[in-house]
């Protein structure tokens, strides 16, 4: 069985004039990130790796969800290929994920998570709002042989 948890990095403050991939978190994003972080910890917990996007945003939002939740930091993966808003990217990165992981987060931007999630559930969300998630399980111990699996989304609308 394989595990994968996407998480939208939270909100980002645009006050700043500096490339997107440097834009900051907001503090109303510090602070629903800790929220989500603790609300929805076992959606967190026993991750094998988490892979952030290097982008500021991305990353603080992991390494706050990871300190909130005492998670190792060993377990975290920067990967450049995840700074992309391209679900046909991320969905590929999904597939090429290494078998030897069972549980998986990714932390990463919209729209491509929100395809993301869509792709490979019936969620048909058609927004995924900062620090949203999804966790979706699927059968099976190949990455690249997933299909549809079982969505659990982290809140009861499809306004995540």
């Amino acid at each position: 069985m394989k595990e994968l948890v996407v998480l939208r990095h939270a909100k980002s403050n645009r006050a700043y004039f500096v490339e997107d991939i440097h834009r900051p978190l907001s503090m109303e994003g510090i602070e629903r990130i800790k929220k989500v972080s603790h609300k929805k910890s076992d959606f967190f917990k026993k991750a094998d790796v988490i892979i952030s996007s290097p982008a500021y945003r991305a990353l603080h939002t992991a390494i706050i969800m990871m300190n909130e939740l005492n998670i190792d930091f060993d377990q975290l993966v920067v990967d450049q290929d995840l700074y992309t808003f391209s679900s046909t990217k991320v969905i590929d990165y999904v597939y090429a994920l290494n078998d030897q992981w069972n549980k998986v987060v990714l932390v990463g931007h919209n729209p491509a998570f929100m395809e993301t999630i869509n792709h490979f559930s019936d969620a048909g969300i058609n927004h995924l709002r900062t620090a949203g998630l999804a966790k979706i399980t699927f059968d099976g111990d190949q990455w690249s042989a997933i299909y549809e699996g079982e969505i659990l989304m982290g809140q009861k609308n499809n306004n995540i």
